[in-house]
């Protein structure tokens, strides 16, 4: 049986604005519940809501890093449903005019996954569920803006799916339009699959998942899903529309309940909100000052810095991580061994202290002269890397410190070459061994000579001294 996998995605995106959606409440995540929440937010009669500027220049940079037409003319609809945590009755919405269409985001195969459209629209409260079956509703998230990205059912496999959403994730957040923490709720992503037979051109019915939390479980839960939906057919079923959701623990999709029939949300414009126009001349200010994007600069790190594909993927999809990674090249300039300090060390320091390169104490500076101390041979590795963990959090100069601790290589020809003659004539039987071809006797000498000058001798100068006399 040959089979094609179709998948399509349904992504809702808070936005990291100050404000909400259609008032001037903070949007805060993990405030006390419902502090921050006002007569326009909690959907009191006579109250008019105001469109927040920046939550629609953030949703359209979203569109244009994503290769989407912005759309001039616009409105905004009501979507009309009752569910506790919609207190208004209904969600503000774009329901026939989304902002943005047609656009598109690129897989490193360099297959494209066209964005259908991408409208903006407002969260809903939040249901927080008790172990003694109450339920208290939470509307601090009521109100705040959110765009929601829907793709065309163009991915073929639960890893492209991975692939596009932490793509997508990293524009974002390099945007500085999200956060994207799944965890928090700031980005939520529906999954909608289905397998079609192409020997007998049969298909299975599309099952939607919810409540996935995490970029893995994506993946987990549609490579459940495949191998579910191909059993149905191989079993000569298709299934029924459902919607299902995930569950992390017995990694499986469970069945939540059918969809026989559409949702019936009887769309209607928003009576309080004029139409909106989005001027070319706004629209070409946003995209003039996109910055660089992670696909972009990861092409320019390969094709400039000489970095691996690897490396510059790494760091080309962290914009924290880029940025100090240019900055602090600047002064090293040395990218791959700049590269290689900042996604080693400097990462378990980070990932220890839960911190971003943009909150660390250590700055550029320090930095860049603690990679040049062990690159000019000043002090060894292992002594810089130690060095590190003082200066990470006490920001030192790790050049006044070596000194201070008495760490600094010798690099002194005449003094090494004296301490090397004193080590073969105190080894005449290693001499012989390395004659015969016993190499381990070699990096004896070595550490005989380091031994001498307690550590603190250039080994690569030991080294080049050691093979001047054993020749001779």
């Amino acid at each position: 049986m040959k089979t094609k996998t179709i998948i399509g995605l349904e992504i809702h995106v808070e936005l990291s604005t100050d404000t909400k959606m259609f008032c001037s409440c903070k949007n805060e995540f993990g405030a006390v519940p419902n502090t921050n929440v006002c007569p326009i937010c909690l959907g009191h009669p006579g109250t008019l809501p105001q469109m927040n500027k920046r939550a629609v220049e953030y949703a359209v940079m979203a569109g244009l890093a994503f290769n989407c037409k912005i759309r001039n003319e616009q409105k905004v609809d009501r979507k009309k449903y009752f569910y506790p945590d919609l207190v208004k009755g209904y969600q503000l919405t774009q329901f026939d005019k989304p902002y943005a269409y047609e656009g598109y985001l690129e897989l490193a195969s360099g297959k494209h996954i066209n964005i259908r459209e991408i409208h903006m629209e407002e969260d809903t409260g939040k249901s927080n569920h008790n172990d003694d079956d109450t339920v208290l509703m939470d509307y601090n998230r009521a109100g705040v803006p959110l765009i929601e990205i829907v793709t065309d059912p163009d991915i073929s496999s639960p890893e492209e799916a991975r692939e596009f959403v932490e793509n997508l994730a990293a524009t974002l957040k390099f945007l500085g339009v999200s956060d994207c923490i799944m965890a928090e709720g700031s980005m939520r992503v529906d999954v909608n699959v289905n397998i079609k037979d192409e020997e007998l051109n049969l298909r299975t019915e599309i099952a939607e998942i919810k409540n996935i939390n995490s970029i893995r479980a994506i993946e987990n839960a549609l490579s459940y899903e495949v191998e579910r939906q191909t059993i149905l057919l191989e079993e000569g079923k298709t299934g029924v529309k459902e919607t299902r959701r995930w569950d992390d623990i017995e990694l499986k999709t469970i069945h939540m309940r059918n969809k026989e029939v559409g949702n019936d949300y009887r769309f209607s414009a928003d009576g309080d909100i004029p139409d909106i126009y989005l001027s070319d001349e706004f629209i070409n200010h946003i995209r003039e000052h996109l910055p660089e994007l992670p696909s972009e600069k990861q092409a320019r790190y390969i094709k400039d810095y000489k970095l691996s594909e690897y490396d510059a993927n790494l760091l080309s999809h962290d914009r924290n991580l880029a940025n100090l990674f240019e900055e602090t090249d600047r002064l090293v300039k040395d990218p791959n061994t700049t590269a290689n300090w900042i996604l080693t060390e400097l990462s378990r320091r980070l990932n220890e202290a839960d911190e971003t390169a943009e909150n660390m104490k250590l700055t550029v500076d320090n930095f860049a002269k603690l990679i040049n101390l062990a690159k000019e041979n000043k002090v060894n590795n292992n002594v810089a890397k130690k060095l590190l963990r003082d200066i990470y959090t006490t920001n030192e100069d790790p050049e006044k410190l070596a000194e201070e601790r008495n760490l600094l290589q010798i690099s002194d020809s005449s003094f090494l070459e004296d301490i090397v003659v004193e080590v073969l004539k105190e080894n005449p039987q290693s001499i012989e061994d390395i004659k015969n071809g016993k190499d381990r006797a070699f990096g004896f000498l070595v550490g005989q000579a380091m031994k001498k000058t307690k550590g603190k001798g250039n080994p690569q100068e030991i080294n080049k001294l050691l093979k001047e006399k054993i020749g001779e």
